[in-house]
């Protein structure tokens, strides 16, 4: 048999080659027990089985990951979303059957929104579905242990119920190259095509996978096969020299100094990294702390989490500074009990500081133990989702009377530096008016703002562009204005870590970037291959232009 090419959209890049293992939908048969009191109770038990799952997995993967997971939390444990099922065993319908016919009702109707976040949504909703349905037919979710992976989507909970430690690849029939799970491929160093379009299942048999071209042979000839084992040693050698200047300094090709952070959403993920690879922490995501336990949690908690941070930061003896986001809740990230229910458009309703100002007893916890914590260390508290000056002034009130407060109880105390994420175009436009003591652009909300594309949505994912002009001018004027006002600017989205983006962001006036651990050798590669003499391409001249 020939071999077969196709081509789709990168969504990961690298390379990969072996078998496949096609993910067929959930067909598992169940037998009914024909009692509506019994049928209503396997719904129950399946239903909390299948969060418990959901949490599990949440508290396990942190970050990025543990939002998304916990949006699926939030949904599988709200009762309204089981109501019509129940009403419908209630009627003499088999518990699997109600169950399916009530969630796919509730899809289409997510599908069909005008709402683009609502529509995204549809997607964790089918999870939540087959998760379910899986744990009525006694066989809980199987995937396979590595291997590349064929199947029409992916969604997150499935990829992080995966072993992905011996490598692997996702090829997508439909899928997003801006997805939640693309994302976590990108994090993990997965490939990953998506758009291939078709039956998943033609992908079968043994395939070459380059994730960076979005290219796959299926069947590949010998001499395919010759050029891409050639190729993939390359990539390999470049990697491998790039790791070997892991621990040094990031400098550009005609000496401009770069500093180089990690992006960190739970101390566990710092186990085994050497502080001397990064020139510290700039981006930790404390959400992770709101969906680990059944209850909020407490002062002590909170500051023991951020003191294992800052410790780590200076266990080989030289103080790195350590910037914590509050609490970045709502949106895509709702947290039970805490975030608004029922917004037609989260993303742009009451979340990052508009939640914490609102629930001002849960934000004066997380400020008491960071300005512990800020005794420690050089910490710096970031804000996210600001967009007008007054929360900025609001927060260092609330700061204000707590460090009070813990002076007067005899609590070691400290005020840090005190910034914001820049990623609402209002303050990007407007960036004089913020009196903050330094700014971080945070590239995935900003770019879709900007270009009014989410980033979940396949169909306009290719719009959701940090290399769009408008996105690079805006991150320019962000960077000489900050210059100008004499206030540090970083970046910290995942822009921060992409080699072909980086040059860009660079030449725009950058010089503080943050991102995945993983990222960080490939990053510093590219940062030693610019020279800013030469420029770097229209996109990039543009935007330093833009900010001049």
């Amino acid at each position: 048999m020939s071999e077969l090419r196709l081509q789709g959209r990168s969504a990961s890049p690298g390379l990969a080659a072996g078998p496949v293992v096609v993910l067929a939908a959930q067909t598992a048969v169940r037998q009914a027990t024909g009692d509506p009191v019994h049928e209503a109770e396997a719904l129950r038990t399946a239903l909390k089985a299948a969060a418990i799952d959901i949490a599990t997995l949440a508290e396990h993967a942190g970050g990025e990951a543990a939002d998304m997971l916990g949006f699926q939390l939030a949904l599988i444990e709200d009762d309204a979303l089981a109501e019509g099922a129940f009403d419908a065993i209630g009627a003499g319908i088999p518990a699997d059957h109600a169950w399916r016919a009530a969630l796919n009702a509730e899809i289409a109707g997510y599908e069909a929104a005008e709402d683009e976040y609502f529509r995204a949504r549809a997607a964790d909703l089918a999870d939540v579905r087959d998760r379910v349905l899986a744990e009525l037919s006694g066989e809980a979710a199987r995937a396979p242990t590595s291997g590349i992976v064929a199947a029409h989507d992916l969604p997150p909970s499935r990829f992080l119920g995966m072993d992905w430690s011996k490598g692997g690849a996702i090829l997508l029939a439909g899928g997003s190259p801006t997805s939640h799970v693309a994302m976590l491929a990108r994090s993990r160093g997965i490939p990953m095509i998506v758009g291939l379009g078709g039956d998943p299942a033609r992908l079968a048999g043994d395939v070459l996978v380059d994730g960076t071209a979005g290219a796959v042979v299926i069947d590949p000839s010998p001499e395919t096969r010759r050029a891409f084992e050639s190729r993939r040693s390359e990539d390999e050698a470049r990697a491998a020299a790039a790791a070997t200047g892991l621990k040094e300094k990031a400098v550009t090709a005609d000496g401009t100094p770069i500093a180089v952070l990690i992006n960190v959403a739970d101390p566990d993920e710092l186990s085994g990294l050497d502080p001397a690879i990064c020139d510290g922490i700039g981006l930790v995501r404390t959400e992770f702390l709101f969906h680990a336990a059944d209850a909020l949690p407490d002062e002590e908690r909170q500051y023991d989490v951020y003191r294992r941070l800052v410790e780590w930061a200076a266990s080989d003896g030289v103080p790195r500074t350590v910037t914590i986001r509050t609490l970045d809740a709502g949106g895509d990230k709702p947290i039970p009990g805490l975030t608004e229910d029922g917004e037609s458009n989260p993303f742009l309703g009451v979340r990052g500081i508009r939640l914490s100002l609102k629930r001002e007893g849960v934000f004066r916890v997380q400020l008491r133990a960071l300005l512990r914590a800020a005794v420690l260390g050089p910490l710096k508290v970031m804000l996210p989702m600001v967009t007008v000056p007054d929360e900025i002034e609001a927060t260092r009130r609330l700061m204000g009377e707590e460090l009070a407060a813990l002076d007067a109880a005899g609590v070691p105390a400290r005020q840090p530096a005190l910034g914001i994420m820049v990623e609402v175009p209002a303050a990007a436009i407007a960036i004089d008016d913020f009196d903050a003591d330094f700014f971080s652009i945070g590239s995935n909300d900003l770019t879709q703002y900007i270009t009014a594309a989410a980033r979940d949505i396949g169909n306009v994912a290719y719009l959701a562009d940090p290399l769009n002009p408008a996105v690079l001018r805006m991150v320019a004027r962000v960077a000489a204005r900050g210059a100008a006002l004499g206030r540090d600017v970083s970046l910290c989205g995942d822009a921060g870590g992409e080699p072909a983006i980086i040059p860009h962001l660079v030449a725009a006036g950058l010089r503080t970037l943050s991102m995945a651990p993983v990222q960080l050798a490939a990053a510093k590669a590219a940062i030693r291959a610019i020279d800013l003499g030469r420029g770097v391409g229209e996109g990039a001249d543009s935007a330093c232009g833009a900010g001049k």
